[in-house]
């Protein structure tokens, strides 16, 4: 906790808005979606998704493949508190959206389904994209299937597997992912994985997403790799997230920008 006490006062003293930001790209997407006012229906659907999840008492046994929970102490948990603590926040969803709605990314892959509240978002944002998504614990993928259904979000293709093999077994080569977000095994050695085994698939209109760079000691190590490996031209860190991207006519920059 202290660490990222210590991180977040760090991200405010460098943090910028748009006034600090002199790329035409980053502007852009700061000014038209990191800040777009609009309240867009789909907001609503969002909305209604978390509420459902959150009046959810039922228990289901989560599978963690990942560096684990600060929160739960049982893999015996009711889903509204795993919709609550461990989802992402409807404000995150929302520049989800937005962010998917802006680029228009025609493939979305997310590491880390968990109740699909950013499965819904990377979906809605773009209901022509086909949106695949990876979850090791099969209970909880079970329920996302079962909320998408509910909320008719028909794009989304969910894949019970563990993370690191099926993209080592995936012809990974032969898909160009737009858009990948990253939230799955929060460490540094798992997070740096996935970004090697996924780099085949990057275009010039790329974005990678990865969720909770400031987790841990060990996450912002892995960040500062990205930032700094040879193909990664953009980086932007909003705290939350860190956004990459591998445009090839950018300047290699890194920005620290405020949501």
């Amino acid at each position: 906790m202290l660490q990222q006490i210590k991180s977040y006062l760090n991200f405010l003293w460098n943090s910028k808005n748009e006034h600090g930001v002199h790329s035409p790209f980053v502007f852009n997407l700061v000014t038209k979606c990191f800040y777009d006012k609009q309240q867009y229906p789909e907001y609503s659907i969002l909305k209604k998704y978390r509420k459902s999840l959150l009046e959810n008492k039922n228990t289901i046994e989560v599978t963690d493949f990942g560096a684990g929970s600060r929160v739960f102490k049982s893999n015996t948990r009711a889903i509204n508190q795993i919709a609550k603590t461990a989802g992402i926040t409807l404000k995150r969803a929302e520049l989800l959206f937005r962010i998917t709605k802006y680029f228009q990314p025609e493939n979305i892959l997310e590491i880390g389904t968990s109740l699909g509240l950013a499965t819904s978002a990377l979906a809605l944002g773009n209901p022509k994209a086909k949106v695949i998504t990876l979850e090791g614990c099969e209970n909880t993928l079970n329920q996302c299937q079962w909320q998408l259904q509910k909320f008719n979000i028909n794009n989304v293709e969910c894949v019970n597997t563990e993370f690191s093999s099926h993209l080592n077994n995936y012809q990974l080569s032969f898909i160009n992912y737009q858009l990948i977000y990253f939230d799955g095994n929060h460490s540094k050695q798992a997070t740096l994985n996935y970004f090697e085994l996924l780099l085949p698939t990057i275009t010039n209109e790329t974005v990678w997403i990865f969720d909770d760079i400031h987790w841990s000691k060990d996450m912002e190590e892995a960040w500062e790799i990205i930032q700094n490996h040879p193909k990664v031209t953009v980086t932007i860190d909003t705290f939350q997230w860190g956004l990459v991207f591998f445009r090839t006519e950018q300047e290699k920059e890194h920005f620290v920008i405020r949501t």
